[in-house]
């Protein structure tokens, strides 16, 4: 009878297993990475505005006064033509960032695995995307009447929107995480940003019906002795400064991130 010889068992070759504390570290330095990016991106943006807006009033031909002059003054070529350029150039360079800030953020939110679907982008990139249109588009190509004062509303509007709905996910759960007094600077910021935007529209409305003499608002009112609290041009510049207080601490990298990154 023929032996029938037993070969050994080969070795199997099995790959070995990823180390994880290194690739916890790869994700968290690429997620480090991405937020300074998407960060970076907006912050660019609320600088080319105050940026642009400043060139433009430094060049305005005569006296502006941002308390009784509106952002439309700088905008305007017969009224600032050496200077609108600089307004327009500023305000489309936001419109484009923070429409590209708003994608980045919500694929960053995906990416990153987010329970939640992210709020208020959709409605920030609508604003933004207005807000550079209007800025650009001049008025004699622009076929339809009142296109501008169109484009404005809906980006107000998609800004304020866009307010509304991060404010729960992105400041407010940020508070509540950092800080024991969440419930109670959490409604206090929230007035914060809201009532610049309401104290326009209470100030527009009193105007209207309790004072028709008035023109609309110009350097006529300061010489008037009109009280600075009924200027829509005076609420109109503290709403871009509260918005861009609150889209700087909006876009800023959060640490919490990396802290449940690393809990995973």
């Amino acid at each position: 009878m023929r032996s029938i010889k037993m070969s050994a068992p080969r070795p199997v070759r099995t790959r070995a297993a990823p180390d994880r504390p290194a690739r916890a570290g790869l994700e968290r330095r690429g997620a480090t990475v991405t937020h300074w990016v998407v960060a970076t991106t907006g912050l660019v943006g609320i600088f080319a505005f105050w940026g642009g807006v400043v060139m433009a009033a430094r060049r305005y031909p005569s006296e502006y006064d941002w308390r009784y002059m509106t952002v439309s003054s700088l905008l305007a070529t017969d009224r600032n033509p050496a200077g609108h350029l600089w307004s327009s150039a500023g305000i489309v360079s936001c419109g484009i960032l923070g429409f590209l800030w708003a994608t980045l953020s919500m694929q960053q939110s995906r990416l990153l695995g987010a329970a939640e679907r992210p709020r208020g982008f959709r409605a920030f990139q609508l604003g933004y995307i207005c807000t550079a249109i209007a800025a650009a588009l001049p008025d004699r190509l622009v076929p339809l009447p009142k296109a501008h004062e169109i484009l404005a509303i809906l980006a107000f509007t998609g800004l304020c929107y866009g307010v509304v709905g991060t404010f729960q996910n992105g400041i407010l759960r940020r508070i509540r995480r950092s800080s024991r007094g969440g419930r109670f600077w959490g409604p206090v910021l929230a007035c914060a940003v809201v009532s610049p935007v309401v104290l326009a529209a209470v100030a527009l409305a009193y105007v209207f019906l309790a004072r028709p003499d008035l023109p609309w608002v110009n350097l006529s009112w300061r010489a008037r002795g009109v009280s600075l609290l009924l200027s829509f041009a005076f609420w109109e510049w503290v709403t871009c400064g509260v918005l861009s207080a609150y889209m700087a601490v909006l876009v800023f990298p959060r640490r919490t991130v990396f802290a449940e990154s690393e809990g995973r």
